[in-house]
């Protein structure tokens, strides 16, 4: 079935068939968090101490996370994860703490729980225009409610910036970003104060578990 000509959610002067959501060959982009967080007093996460346990959601327009990993596909149904969901965890985690998962470590990295934006003007057909990986570092098998950063990865080519200036408290240049890299905003330096992240993004993560239980 062909995907009715719908409008993009990430800017209205395109069409949403301008953006393909298959793997592509296209070179990938470095995910890139601003090195100093931009708070006054600046948030404790920003960057966390690599041995803090923390769990962590990472999440943005599938737009652009095929820019970070390109040949990855994004298809729906999926079983849990889909096949990006640890790649974009890898990737937050390397930026995060400047080095690669370990599996030398126990629970260095272990995914946890995943976000799927469907497309409802995509239906009947069964699609996403966004995603985003919750995953745990050091977090203890029966901690329920740890601590929790939240990243936002913003999309600024699409549209040259603009939702990016408007939604984000400093000014982002467009061009240090467009084929060069993807802009990851950790909550701190956000407008938004993130009051329920952590209830939500771990609530989350216990009805994945009981959702795995059942299933």
């Amino acid at each position: 079935m062909a995907l009715p000509d719908i409008p993009c959610l990430t800017n209205l002067n395109h069409s949403f068939l301008t953006h393909c959501f298959d793997p592509s060959d296209q070179p990938a982009l470095p995910l890139h968090i601003p090195p100093s967080c931009l708070a006054n007093p600046p948030h404790r996460f920003h960057f966390p101490s690599a041995e803090q346990p923390l769990r962590i959601q990472i999440e943005g327009p599938l737009i652009a996370l095929q820019k970070l990993l390109p040949g990855v596909s994004w298809h729906v149904p999926h079983s849990f994860p889909l096949p990006g969901g640890p790649k974009l965890a890898e990737l937050a985690f390397r930026a995060i703490y400047n080095r690669d998962v370990s599996p030398e470590i126990p629970r260095d990295m272990v995914v946890r729980d995943e976000y799927q934006g469907l497309l409802i003007e995509a239906r009947p057909k069964e699609m996403i225009d966004y995603y985003g990986v919750t995953f745990d570092h050091l977090v203890p098998t029966d901690e329920t409610n740890p601590e929790v950063l939240q990243i936002n990865i913003v999309e600024i080519e699409d549209d040259v910036g603009e939702y990016a200036n408007k939604h984000n408290p400093f000014e982002i240049d467009p061009n240090e970003y467009i084929g060069k890299k993807v802009l990851a905003v950790p909550r701190g330096c956000q407008k938004r104060k993130g009051t329920t992240d952590r209830s939500r993004v771990n609530h989350a993560v216990k009805r994945r578990m009981t959702d795995d239980v059942f299933s």
